[in-house]
């Protein structure tokens, strides 16, 4: 799995899903249930993450967009 950015957005984050999930890339939101519980200071965002084999096309459709703040392009984890 690999980053594709971080968000307190809930609507963005679910736009940014059905927009991948369109295409046919599943992508996954990490840390929900952390920043819900952290959710009135906003300081601590969701991560989506999509496969390693799906990166590059999830990565080019959401920057193509405009709509996110793409997590640097690095190494997997």
């Amino acid at each position: 799995m690999r980053e594709l950015f971080r968000s307190t957005d809930a609507v963005q984050m679910s736009w940014a899903l059905a927009l991948l999930s369109g295409e046919g890339i599943e992508a996954q939101v990490l840390d929900a249930h952390t920043s819900r519980l952290e959710g009135s200071v906003m300081a601590i965002p969701c991560r989506v993450v999509c496969a390693d084999e799906d990166y590059a096309r999830a990565r080019s459709l959401l920057a193509e967009t405009g709509q996110v703040v793409l997590s640097p392009d690095k190494a997997p984890w």
